[in-house]
Parts: structure tokens; sequence; C-alpha cells
């Protein structure tokens, strides 16, 4: 048969990442719509959802993301439809010893504050959280590049931090280790001015990438799954009779879906450590190059499918290369959690679960493979 020609990949571009629901207050603002973010600000005890969790509701009744587990959005909602009229932001409080604590069905033992606040555009000119400052967050967020949202907790001020930081880009007297642990760490943090402005700092981080090298049956499946978790796939696969927009609905040639060799377009997608990589082919002429350039870079994650004794080849092949042990500990194989896992999507299934483990840090990463 003849097989569709191999699009050119020599520039590939960086893949699309799922929608966040930063990205879709940005998308109701532009429209025309005035737009409320609810920001969980503070956790204590059993809190349903960590700090840093976005809400965005808009005028028309959409509503991404959440704040608790259903516990108070609704009195989130009322809130924030107040918000849109010109009430001035606020910080919701929710606990089981608050009044509203059993009328919004926070029973759980937790505490959490959710700051909420509208995005100031020309639909909503009392809106605090301006236009441009959240349109410059999901554009480092499109280009995988991490940053911090400080808010001060009043609506008075807001602005975007990134590495190295530069003089200006602080706040008057927040400490700059404050911003730079923000980023390094990865987690809220909450500060208190000395003119006692309550801020939040908030890191924003790229979704995590799965790259799956192989786009076999599995891999179907696999990146379904990644999507509905948060991660955004990349199907790289040379074999470009499999390699198909038909099998891997959603994702597009050139850009989420490439035919180019494995570890040439590692090289020119650029791994970091909010990456994972899987191969899934059974080839070596696939995986292994795949696993010595997965090796050299800084990827939270690496698998590689086959049977204990494929694994065991591998592994004597990786040594040959000159890759020491405490290197080829970095690759779980056989890939996945040890559920028993039988046809592709349970393996796949199998996979995203000790990705999920591992990025966690859960015990269950430890776990040999299936």
């Amino acid at each position: 048969m003849t097989l569709p020609p191999a699009p050119d990949t020599a520039a590939i571009p960086a893949p699309q990442s799922p929608m966040t629901v930063l990205d879709h207050a940005l998308l109701w603002a532009n429209a025309g719509q005035k737009v409320v973010l609810a920001t969980v600000v503070g956790t204590w005890g059993s809190s349903p959802r960590p700090a840093g969790s976005f809400m965005a509701i808009s005028e028309n009744g959409r509503v991404e993301g959440s704040v608790s587990g259903g516990c108070v959005e609704t009195d989130v909602i009322t809130t924030a439809q107040e918000i849109m009229a010109g009430a001035t932001p606020t910080v919701l409080s929710y606990g089981v010893s608050t009044d509203k604590a059993w009328d919004v069905g926070l029973a759980c033992g937790g505490k959490l504050d959710v700051w909420v606040e509208a995005i100031r555009n020309e639909a909503c000119p009392t809106g605090t959280l301006p236009l441009p400052l959240l349109t410059q967050a999901c554009a480092y967020q499109a280009k995988r590049q991490s940053c911090v949202l400080a808010r001060a907790l009043d609506g008075s001020a807001h602005t975007l931090v990134t590495l190295p930081i530069a003089a200006g880009d602080l706040p008057a007297h927040m400490p700059p280790d404050l911003a730079t642990a923000g980023l390094t760490e990865g987690r809220c943090l909450n500060w208190q001015a000395p003119d006692d402005i309550a801020w939040f700092l908030q890191p924003l981080t790229p979704a995590p990438r799965l790259l799956i090298v192989g786009a076999v049956h599995i891999a179907q499946h696999l990146a379904q799954m990644a999507r509905m978790a948060g991660l955004a796939p990349v199907v790289i696969d040379p074999r470009t009779a499999l390699a198909t927009e038909e099998r891997f609905p959603g994702l597009r040639l050139g850009s989420t879906l490439i035919t180019e060799w494995p570890d040439e377009a590692l090289e020119t997608l650029g791994v970091d450590s909010m990456t994972a990589i899987v191969t899934l082919t059974h080839d070596a002429k696939l995986d292994d190059p795949t696993l010595e350039a997965a090796l050299q870079g800084p990827a939270f994650y690496i698998g590689a499918l086959g049977s204990r004794t494929t694994q065991a080849s591998r592994m004597k092949r990786l040594r040959a290369c000159g890759f020491g042990e405490d290197a080829l500990k970095r690759i779980h194989g056989p890939v996945g959690l040890a559920i028993g896992a039988l046809g592709a999507e349970e393996i796949a299934l199998s996979i995203l679960a000790q990705i999920v483990a591992v990025r966690r840090n859960a015990p269950l990463a430890q776990n040999p493979g299936w």
C-alpha cells in the first residue's frame, strides 16, 4: 500500500496542553463576558481542594473548575454574581464552626478560604484582576514557562513574577526568596505585608506532558486517559501508517502526533521536569534511542513496556552504552502498577496510575511493574 508522506517536522511546534481554568476565564473575558475567578487561598485540616484551586464563573452561567468537592460551589457562584454586579471582591471562609458550614455542606472537618474577584474588562469595569495580566499568565503557561501570580487579597495589586527576579518585579517589602520558593517548590504561599495587606502567591506551572513513543493500541487509550487526567499527551512514531489522526482523535500531525524518530523528537520538544516519557513499541530501534535520550534529561518519569526478560535485555544494552545503575533505576519496567492489567485499556490505566504515583511521590510508585 502507499503510505502518506511524513509531515515536515523540522520545527515541531509546542504541543497543545489541555485548557486550564485560566484559559477558559480568558476566553470568556475576551468574548465580552463578565467573569469571576475564585481561588482557594487557605486550607486547614481535611479541606476538599488544595490551595491554588481555581473556579471560573461567567455571567452566562458557564463554570469551569472547582474550589471544593461540590460543598461550597453554589455559595461561591452566588457571591460571584454579586461581584459581577459591582460588589467588592472578598475572601469567603468556610469551616465546620462557621454559620454557613451546614448550609453549604462543608461538614468534613476542614476549613478553606476562597478569594473571589472579577476580571477587569470592558464588560466589568469594576473588576480587580487586570485582563492583560491574565493574558500574560496564560501565555506563560502556553510556552511552558513557570511564573508566580501574586495577588493582594483586597484586590488592590496583582503581579506576575518569573525567574530571574528583576528589580521592581515584586511588591514593596516582599522578600525575593518568597517568590523564588513558590517557583522552585511549586507550592502556594501566604504573606502579610507590613501595611497588613494579605498576599497570596501562587505558582503557575505548565501542564505535565506525556510523551508516548509508539502509536500502538495501548497508546490510543493512554493518550485519551492522559488528557482526562490533565496531562498533555504527545504521540511519537515514525511509522506513518500507525501515527494517524484517525487513530488518535484530538491529536494533530506535526504538533501532538509526530512522525520523527523519537530521540530527534525529544531533542526538538525539549524535555523538562514536567515531562513523563513512556516507550511502547517493543522495538529496540525505537525504544533504546528514546531511553538513552530520556536518561540524559530531567523527565520526572520514564517507563518502558515489555516483559521482565525484555527489560533485562534492555538494561544490559543500556549498561553497555555507559549508563550506571542509578540512572537505570529511573526506568520503570515492566511499566505500570501491578494491578493485574489485561488488555490495552487496563494496561494504559496501570501506566497512567504509575505516572500519577511517581509525580505525587506515593508509596505505590516503588512497586514493581505488572
